[in-house]
């Protein structure tokens, strides 16, 4: 038989026990998830002491449309910012994909209601075709791509539609973007978690996530590990111009017409989403957990000052400060901990 442990070296080992599981709620507390998960929890508490209706369910429901398309573009621009690529002109190609050449131009040409949405998705991805082109091929700055194609995808709108708007759309755009499933739960924010759970799984779960992680981390050893990266970027371009033409088939429905200036400034709310979630500027880091975290958190936030009757306005400069602070303070921890 083994003999008893001594009371010494059994308090060591609860010690040494205790200190792992310490260790490990540290390290989960650590985590930029559990951070803004905190923060969320945070702004609910707060919003309910000082708004009596915050927590009524259909105006919570209703709220999660004033968000849900700007998520949809943040989901691609997530994997390309793990790439170290990026979009600026996403909100262009929504508005593109929506406001003329696409939809609007199909209807009144007698398309069926059907195609709407093949039509907005191809015109999207066809936009993020050309950026990645642009990029992949020529080596080009994908940054000083995107900032030429919104003045491009932007310009071709108002050339088409001028002064004019599109109405009339079919029921069944309208039933998608304004709709409920079961009366209950708003449609567009469905959509949103459904395409969220598959983007998580691709990135967390298979070989090809896995690719775009090590793309980001070094691309030239990507490279040398036979990873095809510039069709992975192409790919990310595409993907981002069709969630673009999904978010603008939603967003028309909800709205009802379209015109070349829609969503103006979403591609900064789409990139502060990112950012805030914890996806690293620098590329290789992040999860599709903190950037729905950080979707959340911004909607109560934008939701709470709807209530208040807070002009739009303010809702920008609290946009702007959240994006210098979620890339500034990361760093400058960072650098406090090189230091020490």
């Amino acid at each position: 038989m083994n003999a008893p442990l001594p009371d010494a070296a059994l308090r060591a080992s609860r010690y040494t026990i205790g200190d792992r599981q310490g260790r490990r709620v540290r390290r989960a507390l650590g985590r930029w998830e559990s951070l803004l998960a905190l923060l969320l929890l945070a702004i609910f508490v707060g919003n309910s002491v000082w708004i009596p209706n915050f927590f009524d369910y259909y105006n919570l429901a209703d709220s999660s449309f004033n968000f849900s398309e700007k998520a949809l573009l943040a989901l691609p621009m997530a994997l390309l910012i793990i790439c170290r690529e990026i979009d600026i002109s996403v909100s262009a190609i929504l508005a593109l994909a929506l406001a003329s050449v696409a939809m609007g131009m199909a209807l009144h040409a007698g398309w069926p209601p059907q195609t709407m949405l093949p039509v907005a998705v191809a015109t999207g991805a066809a936009c993020g075709l050309l950026n990645g082109a642009l990029v992949t091929r020529f080596a080009l700055p994908s940054i000083v791509v995107t900032i030429g194609t919104v003045s491009l995808f932007r310009g071709l709108a108002s050339v088409i539609l001028g002064d004019q708007a599109y109405t009339g759309y079919p029921a069944l755009m309208v039933e998608w973007g304004q709709g409920y499933f079961f009366d209950v739960v708003p449609r567009p924010f469905v959509v949103l978690l459904a395409c969220t759970a598959l983007f998580a799984f691709v990135l967390h779960a298979t070989a090809w996530g896995r690719r775009i992680y090590a793309i980001g981390n070094n691309p030239v050893a990507a490279r040398f590990a036979g990873i095809r990266v510039e069709r992975y970027r192409l790919l990310l371009f595409v993907l981002t111009g069709a969630m673009a033409g999904l978010a603008g088939f939603l967003l028309t429905g909800r709205i009802g017409s379209t015109r070349p200036n829609i969503a103006m400034g979403w591609e900064l709310e789409a990139i502060t989403m990112v950012i805030l979630g914890g996806v690293g500027i620098g590329g290789g880091v992040g999860t599709m957990g903190g950037v729905l975290l950080s979707v959340l958190t911004l909607g109560m936030v934008n939701y709470g000052l709807a209530l208040l009757n807070v002009p739009g306005i303010y809702m920008t400069i609290v946009i702007g400060v959240l994006l210098l602070v979620t890339i500034a303070v990361p760093r400058l921890l960072r650098g406090r901990q090189g230091r020490a």
